[in-house]
């Protein structure tokens, strides 16, 4: 599923996806003490979030549901990154991380990890 999520329906879905379905109230109530918001900036956020499908509302007591993982937000941003900055191009992606002169040597080792354990998942 492709739904582009904003920085402010990202943080209600984060709450969705660390705390389970929810009442919108407790989610308001949540990012009131996170982040600040008042009940009706978060109600807004959740109705946009709704409108894309990426939460379910549920009667009664307007709980929420996340529609979509966060796996499926991060892979949609990822692959807009890679079309927007790359070419769509992964490779050049990946190359630009290889490339950056303060990557941690623990952190390049980690990489070619994920390069070996993917090569190994094609064969």
């Amino acid at each position: 599923m492709s739904i582009k999520l904003f920085d402010s329906e990202l943080k209600v879905m984060d709450v969705l996806w660390s705390e389970g379905d929810l009442t919108a109230k407790q989610i308001a109530e949540i990012l009131a003490e996170l982040i600040g918001w008042n009940k009706n900036t978060t109600y807004t956020v959740i109705k946009k979030c709704v409108d894309k499908g990426a939460i379910e509302r549920i009667e009664p007591n307007f709980i929420c549901r996340a529609l979509i993982s966060r796996g499926q937000a991060r892979d949609f941003e990822l692959d807009e990154l890679i079309d927007k900055l790359f070419g769509g191009s992964a490779d050049l992606l990946f190359a630009s991380l290889l490339d950056r002169k303060n990557l941690p040597a623990d952190i390049a080792r980690k990489l070619k990890n994920i390069i070996g354990a993917s090569e190994g998942e094609q064969k």
